[in-house]
């Protein structure tokens, strides 16, 4: 397929499903979904079933780019507060990995941390699945599909929204019935995080509900 200026691949990865979107900078459309699959158990515990998944969408799509979107339940979101006589790259990652291990008991080397790297003020990281991430680098690299990133749902709604975000904001998410809220720090040099938290939503969660909620996280 013929592609045309603005046209672009968009991965949906959620635990239960998978989902390919052509994007669109023009045109009264901006997506149109490409293919969907419903997924088993289990698809992306192992990196041959992580590879399957990806060929039920992929195998027919275009060589385009693509941007990779994945649910918040697959990946591990957190904030850190840089050390304070460490400017380094080497330093804010120890601080990110040590504060991970220290949230999910869990070895960082199982996982690939990501992160908005500051050594001024406290800044969001995410954890990708090893497995998971392989698996979309090979099956993109098989294909000549040129990965532009792969993001977690939080991040990529963050970045297309935080140029609206007002100083002391609370930026949300809701997916698959869980909330997840970042404490925003928004100064002249862009939007930063100073608290991420993710709940689930009771039956009824209402806009009362909400005000209720975000008081409570904003309490110190």
């Amino acid at each position: 397929m013929r592609r045309r200026f603005g046209q672009a691949l968009r991965l949906g990865v959620a635990r239960d499903a998978i989902a390919l979107v052509e994007t669109r900078r023009w045109g009264r459309t901006p997506c149109a979904l490409l293919a969907e699959y419903t997924l088993a158990a289990g698809a992306f515990e192992t990196a041959a079933g992580a590879q399957d998944a990806l060929a039920k969408v992929l195998d027919d799509a275009p060589a385009w780019p693509v941007s990779v979107v994945l649910a918040d339940d697959l990946v591990r979101l957190w904030h850190v507060t840089p050390p304070r006589l460490g400017a380094r790259l080497a330093d804010l990652e120890a601080a990110a990995e040590q504060r991970f291990e220290l949230l999910y008991g869990d070895a960082a080397a199982n996982w690939c941390v990501r992160a908005a790297w500051d050594p001024v003020r406290p800044f969001l990281a995410a954890a990708l699945p090893r497995t998971l991430l392989g698996a979309i680098e090979h099956g993109a690299a098989q294909r000549n599909l040129a990965l532009v990133e792969i993001v977690p749902h939080f991040v990529a709604a963050l970045n297309r929204h935080h140029a609206a975000l007002r100083p002391d904001a609370w930026f949300g998410l809701v997916h698959d019935q869980v909330l997840t809220l970042g404490a925003m720090d928004v100064t002249r040099n862009g939007a930063g995080i100073a608290a991420v938290r993710a709940a689930a939503l009771p039956d009824g969660a209402d806009a009362a509900w909400l005000a209720e909620h975000v008081a409570r996280e904003a309490l110190p």
